[in-house]
């Protein structure tokens, strides 16, 4: 998705500023200095029978602008619970002592353990609301994040006229400070640099300023000779904030490199849900070759509706043994592992219309163990209904009485069957649970068939196939095939087209699809709304490296920063003659692993793991919602109940450990600097619940 252009935040008079004031720094600013680990949890000497019940429920407070969105869509997409209040309606609830806690058991409760507002005066200074807010944080130990604000004394800095700065930051590097990268932003290599994907739009904007007392920048750039802040933290009379002086929107880099640690310090480390960060690649057609794309046609020879196709289309591309070596290479060089999905029965074909020989083949089983595998159907054949191509575009083909014609299962059936036997027969290990059909065929494939093959469910089962590939961009969404067990597990499709070889044909074929009919192209940009048309027809001899490449990296590397686990997908073409794929995971590697520390590596998931995740924050996002998940903390004790057979995501702190009926273990695995994991109750236990370790 493209970055929007964001607006600076209405300006505040400096005589107008309310709420605190610089001289409001108190017995607490001490705690402005503290690493984020040293305010996760309570000292021992406050794990008592009065320690206060917190439950982990975030409250936010929305004003409809984009930061407080962006928030709230890391916290939504990484499972932690929240609660909105829109400023907007009029009916909403008003913040006051019963709204912010209450009693349970005897012992008091806060119930919501951070709080999200749009800046520190949304409420207005000297408002009710915002005197029972500052009461109830000073009561319970609540952080407040605010999502967009100036800089002036009422959040602890100088005015930018100070020694600071304002203005457009795109394209500004900022550095991670000490005090940040030892707390909520651990997980960063040190230098975050602002997108800039168009130079005619301001896309973010900012205030740096120079941090007065109580105030630990955890994130700065160079000002009149030297640091001003964009976000740290403001300690004083007994409140601690966030405070975020920069615009954003959830879909900017820079906000999606700091949404984890935005999360982590409003939690103070503890909270429901999980994070990662994904990238797996999937290769279709592995052994299969692939048409190629005619620039004089502009379509491609052997598809049905390539008009003016007489037969005679160009050679089809396909992988050679020099082009499997270099992928090993590339995956050993790159510490990146693909997942070949293969068609064994295409390989054959080659095999005997090239006289009986295949070095691709040879050279790719000889590596079969450095790949992970996925069986692609024998042949890649249609498996949705019977296809009519009399027709432009094709329809699903009916009987006398006016019935879809569909393959059977035994067709459907045999295709998986043969396809993962041919490479048992290999020595290839690959997982009879997992299945990509040629085009995910078999499933609804809207306009023409709007329904999955009624005999797909089955033949999933008869071969145990529990997680079965979709297109992203068609069905976002995980869903179970038919009446059976198997699921989706969607895809994100790579502008890094199956049928071009070389940078020029990808470069002629992205022009046809994304330049005007003006000029020359298809004019598909004009008449899709959610296109956008090229303001010129990219250079043939360029277009991809200037331009594709960046882009394309730019698109993978969102997915990755979003927590979204889904495979990405190109085809075997793309790592023939002039190895177009490399150049966008070249990319997205490097630029991931400059922002992010060793702490945060890549997860590199198999299919199966991406099928599971997607099913189970489905089922933990419908109990969140119903209301059935209860969770608290207690000092040091986190305590969470969710419906049966439900596992519950918890992140938390290094040194947490999990109870079990008799003593600990370990909880979770570390990534981020962090402990988190999927978990349920052990043996013998209705709750999860989880010992911190004390500060």
């Amino acid at each position: 998705m493209d970055s929007g252009r964001i607006r600076t935040p209405r300006s505040t008079p400096r005589t107008a500023a309310g709420g605190r004031t610089a001289s409001r720094t108190g017995r607490v600013a001490a705690l402005a200095a503290a690493a984020l680990l040293a305010t996760v949890v309570p000292s021992a000497q406050a794990v008592a029978a009065t320690a206060p019940r917190v439950d982990l429920t975030v409250l936010v407070v929305d004003d409809g602008g984009s930061a407080v969105g962006a928030i709230t869509a890391e916290l939504k997409g990484s499972g932690v619970p929240y609660r909105r209040i829109d400023l907007n309606d009029p009916n909403r609830p008003v913040l006051d002592t019963a709204f912010l806690s209450d009693t349970v058991d005897g012992r008091p409760r806060a119930r919501y353990q951070g709080v999200v507002l749009p800046h520190e005066s949304a409420f207005g200074p000297d408002s009710a609301e915002a005197t029972a807010l500052h009461t109830y944080e000073r009561t319970f130990g609540i952080p407040q994040v605010d999502a967009y604000t100036w800089s002036h004394p009422g959040v602890g800095l100088d005015y930018t006229d100070q020694g600071g700065w304002s203005g457009v930051l795109d394209g500004v590097t900022a550095g991670v400070t000490a005090a940040g990268r030892t707390g909520p932003f651990r997980y960063l290599a040190g230098a975050l640099t602002f997108e800039d994907n168009d130079p005619s739009i301001a896309e973010s904007y900012g205030y740096a300023g120079r941090p007065r007392a109580g105030y630990t920048s955890y994130l700065d750039v160079p000002a009149s000779g030297g640091r001003a802040s964009l976000v740290g933290e403001y300690a004083a009379d007994g409140r601690r904030e966030l405070v975020v002086t920069f615009a954003y929107n959830q879909y900017q880099r820079q906000f999606r490199a700091l949404a984890r640690g935005i999360v982590d310090w409003l939690t103070q480390g503890v909270h429901l849900g999980q994070s990662r960060n994904y990238l797996s690649v999937h290769v279709d057609d592995v052994f299969a070759p692939d048409a190629r794309w005619d620039p004089a046609l502009n379509c491609t020879p052997g598809d049905f509706d390539c008009v003016g196709d007489d037969g005679d289309g160009a050679a089809p591309i396909r992988m050679t043994a020099a082009d499997a070596l270099y992928a090993a290479a590339w995956q050993k060089s790159s510490g990146f592992t693909l997942d070949m999905v293969y068609n064994g029965g295409q390989g054959e074909q080659w095999k005997t219309e090239h006289g009986g020989t295949d070095p691709l083949t040879d050279r790719l089983v000889a590596d079969r163990a450095q790949y992970r595998w996925i069986n692609h159907t024998y042949t890649h054949p249609f498996l949705g209904c019977v296809q009519d191509n009399s027709v432009v575009p094709w329809r699903c083909a009916t009987d006398t009485a006016g019935k879809t014609l569909w393959v059977g299962r035994s067709e459907l059936s045999g295709q998986i069957r043969d396809n993962y036997n041919w490479a048992v027969g290999k020595g290839i290990s690959v997982d009879r649970s997992e299945l990509v059909t040629g085009e995910h065929s078999g499933l609804r494939t809207l306009p023409q068939q709007p329904a999955d093959n009624p005999h797909l469910a089955g033949a999933l089962a008869d071969n145990g196939v529990k997680w079965t590939a979709s297109d992203n961009s068609r069905e976002p969404q995980q869903r179970a095939v038919g009446t059976g067990a198997a699921k989706t597990v969607p895809r994100h499709p790579m502008n890094v087209y199956y049928n071009v070889g070389t940078a020029a044909e990808m470069a002629d074929e992205y022009n046809w699809i994304y330049t005007s009919r003006a000029d020359g192209g298809s004019g598909i940009c004009e008449s899709n709304p959610a296109s956008t048309c090229l303001p010129a027809p990219l250079p043939t001899a360029t277009g991809y490296a200037d331009h594709i490449v960046p882009q394309e990296a730019r698109t993978a590397l969102s997915h990755v920063l979003g927590n979204d686990p889904r495979p990405h997908y190109v085809h075997q073409s793309n790592l023939a003659e002039e190895r177009l794929l490399y150049p966008v995971l070249d990319r997205v590697l490097a630029d991931y692993r400059a922002l992010f520390a060793a702490n945060a590596s890549l997860v590199n998931p198999a299919q199966r793991d991406v099928g599971t995740e997607l099913d189970r924050r489905a089922a933990w996002d419908q109990a969140v919602t119903a209301g059935r998940v209860t969770a608290y903390r207690v000092g040091t004790t986190v305590t969470v109940k969710a419906p049966s057979g439900v596992t519950v995501p918890v992140t938390a702190p290094e040194g947490t450990r999990k109870n079990l009926l008799l003593g600990t273990t370990a909880f979770g695995t570390a990534y981020a600097g962090s402990r988190s994991a999927w978990t349920t109750p052990e043996l013998l236990q209705t709750t999860v619940t989880l010992t911190l370790p004390t500060a």
